[in-house]
């Protein structure tokens, strides 16, 4: 097989017109030859970090919809499938993606659970990752959430990094904020990458400390704006990576999306087709092919070097996308899950309170760290209830591993005026997390997401809908396009109750997230990511 185009040279950093030949999935051939084609053939773009359970969908189909952008790999977490089943939610991932021709490369998942202060549906321990990283289908150690093991010198954390070493595989991190001489250690420990860096001078530093950054820009998470004029002096140590991405994003665009906006902004092309598609291939030592004689054919055609419009994507030679026709097919696959609670009373939401001010989670749109404020509280009948006229909510997270009392707080910024939402999509735990206006809305929701074993849904008295996530609670069974379009009516619903939030169900997944500062809901209660600790509901 013989590819015409613009061969884009990324390491010489030239383009040129030439012909291409493959023979058993491997290149064989790159000559300069000259002809009219004004296309361009260039490596295929790698999310360097994404947790493919966050698109809903199983490796299989989330490959379908990702060639279609000119994805051909991705680093992957299983963190959260891990959460809710331990490593055979792991060795799943694994096997369902290995049916299709996009490459993942996946990570054994360093915090299940991320901390102690959660009830999750697994736990792996050194052991656990020691038999993981043992396994040639994994690549990396996932990310280290737990900075403050790292820090102090936690053995059982100490141990999982140590793993890591021992079969010389990179070992990811997390520490959002982490400056000075703590991220010094956390570093010194052998962690090699971050991707929550959301501010310019943050990242600055652990790039001038010997850390490779992430440039991230997920569903919730948008930190592109803030790093990406650090590209141009440090593109040799800088990745793309989307983290966490919804359905309805992902088929909108992937990391071609974020190449066209950086060059866009005037950075030199080969700088960011080098945070695109070489470094992570070179850093995490990937199975992909980076354009050159006796690579694996791994390449992709684009219109042109603006928008990355991509006309045919090639793994091992196989052309899996054209003209946005995706050639994957659907495997079969099964569902496993982790749903043991029974449906919830009203009653059980209801919390008293004594009138004194209460602590509020304040979400921030475009981002997954939250701030504490102090709120006079409403009660009615001595229950403190939701006071949708100052948009504070109420809040709860339900334990859906065990029958436990919901545990309640109450959040700013997701404006909803009536009804609920709610999702069993909750890092990391992946516990049932809701937002409502009543304590009826909210159980309506609860009970709805328990009815489905999991899924995502938005309630206003007798209306509901309900996208069902049957793989663990997180996961669609169905294909992406029909996932995006369900995915799509919920979001529309919950921005008709009143959420004025780009990503309102992306951010209510990112509530339960305790490594993420500040203030947090977990299942056991309310939880202050700064002190790394409980903290009471009410301000005395």
């Amino acid at each position: 097989m013989q590819i015409q185009g613009q061969i884009v040279d990324i390491q010489n950093k030239r383009i040129y017109a030439g012909e291409i030949t493959v023979e058993n999935g491997k290149i064989i051939s790159i000559i300069e030859k000259n002809h009219n084609i004004k296309s361009f053939i260039l490596p295929g773009f790698i999310d360097s970090h994404i947790h493919i359970e966050s698109s809903m969908l199983v490796p299989s189909e989330f490959a379908k919809i990702a060639v279609l952008h000119g994805t051909v790999a991705t680093i992957s977490d299983p963190h959260e499938i891990a959460n809710v089943l331990g490593s055979a939610g792991v060795y799943y991932m694994i096997e369902n993606g290995k049916k299709v021709p996009l490459k993942f490369h996946f990570g054994a998942p360093s915090c299940v659970p991320a901390t102690t202060f959660e009830n999750a549906g697994a736990v792996i321990d050194s052991e656990g990752i020691k038999e993981l990283m043992a396994s040639p289908d994994i690549y990396y150690l996932a990310e280290m959430m737990n900075y403050p093991g790292v820090l102090f010198d936690d053995s059982e954390v100490l141990k999982k990094i140590e793993w890591a070493k021992h079969f010389n595989k990179p070992v990811d991190g997390h520490a959002p904020g982490l400056r000075g001489e703590a991220v010094k250690k956390y570093i010194s420990a052998g962690i090699t990458t971050d991707h929550e860096c959301f501010t310019f001078e943050e990242a600055e530093e652990k790039l001038s400390l010997g850390m490779k950054v992430l440039i991230r820009e997920g569903s919730a998470a948008k930190n592109f704006e803030a790093l990406i004029d650090l590209l141009p002096e440090n593109y040799e140590n800088m990745m793309f990576c989307s983290d966490d991405k919804h359905p309805d994003d992902l088929i909108v665009g992937h990391i071609n999306l974020l190449c066209a906006r950086a060059v866009a902004k005037g950075i030199d092309v080969f700088k960011v087709l080098q945070a695109a598609c070489v470094n992570p291939v070179n850093h995490y030592k990937m199975n992909v092919g980076l354009l050159n004689v006796n690579d694996a054919a791994d390449f992709i055609v684009v219109e042109n070097l603006v928008n990355f419009k991509v006309k045919k994507t090639y793994i091992n030679g196989e052309l899996v996308a054209e003209n946005g026709e995706s050639f994957v097919k659907h495997i079969p696959f099964e569902t496993p899950n982790n749903f043991n609670i029974t449906a919830k009373e009203i009653n059980d939401f209801a919390v008293s309170g004594s009138g004194s001010k209460i602590r509020v989670i304040e979400a921030l749109e475009g981002q997954l760290i939250t701030n504490e404020i102090h709120h006079k509280s409403l009660i009615v009948d001595g229950q403190l209830v939701s006071d949708t006229e100052n948009d504070i909510l109420k809040m709860a997270v339900v334990n859906r591993y065990q029958n436990t009392k919901p545990a309640i707080a109450f959040i700013k910024n997701f404006g909803l005026k009536k009804g609920a939402i709610a999702s069993s999509v909750a890092h990391d735990c992946h516990n049932i997390v809701v937002v409502g206006t009543s304590d009826e809305e909210i159980c309506n929701a609860v009970n709805l997401i328990i009815e489905n074993r999991g899924g995502v849904c938005a309630v206003n008295g007798a209306e509901n809908k309900m996208l069902a996530l049957p793989v663990a609670g997180i996961m669609s069974d169905k294909n992406g396009w029909e996932t995006g379009k369900l995915y799509q009516e919920i979001d529309a619903m919950a921005k008709e109750l009143g959420s004025n939030l780009k990503a309102p169900f992306m951010t209510l997944s990112f509530m339960a997230l305790l490594v993420i500062p500040d203030l947090k809901l977990s299942d056991k209660g309310l939880f202050s990511g700064n002190t790394f600790s409980f903290v009471d509901l009410e301000v005395i």
